[in-house]
């Protein structure tokens, strides 16, 4: 069945152009909480900007949604802890808008620092007015970044060619980086007392969130301005509507808000000393096309079984590795499916061992997938790489891995290890001639290739002539047909297992009838 794409905000047509190529899109912007929770069931996956939120009951009603994509930076209007409770991938496009941003944010300064909305609306209004429009040049004046990222570091490079001093803070940014830049580390402290201008470059996060309040801003000089075209909630907006009144500092400038759209109520915009613009730092024509063919990108490589490259809640693979271990995905999966059913009792510990060339490699999917298969059919929950770990460990199972970089006969070989509180079962598996072989199960060492859909009925015994014509007998009697039959065993009329792939279930009575069989041990039935 193709995939269906829900698009609730608008994109630019490149965007919608690719996700087309992949499966049925439904464009749908402006909807209602209530009309989107109403038709996200349908979907597959879910495209915004800023303007939809995408909350936990949204969340909750897309029963088929395996990504959301965010054609745009922050996703702040997406309950990413939801999504990933879910198994739901959310991805953004962090670097489709960062020129633009940069752009508007320098923009926003050259505007304060020349009053060119003030002196724009004068003149239209019929006044020829100079004198209260008496600005300041950026030579020579010290510009300070809080958060040094993508778009601050292209802030950075814009601002030297106004040949002005820089200094940032960012805990998380290296010194080197520092230096490339030209730029100068300091406290936030140093930074606000010291700067002429300064411009909130950073993502909102919990340590973010009010980081320019009353005292922060009673730090800056009374000549200062303040420019916000990152996230709104960073700088609190009644100490700086004080600040402004009071002329505490020069002016400020605001793309970005606590609540958009602003209230038109709002006494914010009653202030002569401050611009304001409608979140427009990512709104160009390029930024525009960027975001939505990044976003419609990483929504069909996840749709495809793929990695995304922005993904915001799972895990990042190089195309590299993930070209080495998307093969092994299959076999991980069944790897997880098998151990599972190999061992009664309540899981308490996996241990994944990774043996030959894929051991050098990223195997958080291949950790996913066995995850994954382990409680397949177990729970009602999507178990994907986005929640597996935290899945695991609401469940209280200790994951741990092993490598070790060669194996005597296979060039990669993954086995679980699955201990419960009734016993241990050990599944391994390769990837060879194009398809999935089981190699061991528990300490036998076999070679079985897995169909989905079938079963394996799994015979321990004693090795005697005629033990397989009587298993085979009896199955046949009760119209079960064998698809293919593999023997391991220790020596000739020792201990042996038995794997017998089935087209049918077994039922109890025909599996009790097979565990009477002289020195048959167990009889166990797997599906795949």
């Amino acid at each position: 069945m193709a995939s269906r794409i829900l698009v609730a905000d608008p994109i630019a047509e490149e965007g919608l152009s690719l996700l087309r190529q992949h499966g049925e899109v439904v464009v749908r912007p402006h909807k209602s909480p209530e009309e989107l929770r109403a038709l996200i069931g349908e979907y597959d996956a879910l495209v915004v900007r800023s303007e939809t939120r995408v909350t936990a009951d949204l969340i909750a009603a897309g029963q088929r949604l395996q990504v959301i994509g965010r054609a745009g930076v922050g996703v702040d209007n997406i309950d990413v802890e939801a999504a990933t409770d879910r198994g739901i991938v959310v991805v953004n496009a962090p670097e489709g808008n960062t020129i633009s941003a940069a752009e508007h944010t320098i923009a926003l300064m050259l505007a304060l620092a020349r009053h060119v909305p003030q002196a724009n609306a004068a003149l239209q209004a019929g006044r020829w007015q100079r004198e209260p429009y008496l600005g300041v040049e950026l030579r020579g004046k010290v510009l300070g970044i809080v958060g040094l990222g993508r778009v601050g570091s292209e802030v950075a490079r814009r601002a030297r060619s106004f040949e002005m001093r820089l200094l940032a803070h960012d805990p998380y940014i290296s010194t080197d980086h520092f230096r490339i830049l030209g730029v100068e580390p300091v406290s936030l402290d140093k930074l606000l007392e010291e700067a002429d201008f300064v411009t909130v470059c950073t993502s909102l996060t919990s340590t973010a969130r009010g980081l320019i309040g009353p005292s922060e801003l009673a730090r800056m000089k009374p000549t200062a301005r303040l420019i916000n075209a990152s996230r709104g909630g960073v700088i609190d907006e009644a100490a700086l509507y004080d600040a402004l009144r009071d002329g505490r500092i020069a002016g400020a400038a605001l793309d970005v808000f606590q609540a958009e759209p602003l209230s038109p109520e709002s006494p914010l915009l009653g202030l002569p000393n401050l611009i304001t613009t409608p979140h427009l730092g990512g709104s160009t024509v390029e930024a525009q096309t960027s975001v939505a063919v990044d976003v419609a990108e990483q929504i069909v490589a996840v749709l495809d079984g793929r990695p995304a490259r922005y993904a915001v809640n799972a895990p990042f693979v190089s195309p590299e590795d993930y070209a080495l271990v998307a093969p092994f995905l299959t076999v991980a999966g069944y790897i997880g499916r098998l151990a599972q059913q190999l061992v009664n009792g309540q899981p308490e510990r996996l241990e994944v061992h990774y043996e030959g060339d894929i051991a050098a490699r990223d195997t958080k999917p291949l950790r996913a997938a066995v995850l994954g298969g382990l409680y397949a059919g177990s729970t009602e929950e999507r178990v994907t790489w986005v929640n597996v770990d935290l899945v695991a460990a609401k469940r209280g199972l200790r994951v741990t891995e092993q490598r070790t970089s060669e194996h005597e006969t296979y060039g990669s070989l993954i086995t679980a290890t699955l201990t419960t509180s009734a016993g241990v079962a050990s599944v391994g598996g390769t990837w060879m001639r194009g398809e999935p072989h089981i190699v061991r199960l528990d300490d036998w060492w076999l070679d079985v290739v897995p169909t989905p859909g079938t079963y394996w009925m799994l015979v321990r015994h004693h090795d005697r002539p005629g033990m397989i014509g009587t298993v085979g007998t009896l199955l046949g009697n009760a119209d079960i047909n064998i698809s293919f039959m593999e023997v391991s065993r220790e020596h000739p009329r020792g201990n042996a297992f038995m794997v017998l792939g089935l087209d049918d279930p077994v039922p109890e009575d025909q599996r009790a009838l097979i565990r009477n069989i002289p020195d048959v041990a167990s009889v166990r039935v797997v599906a795949l």
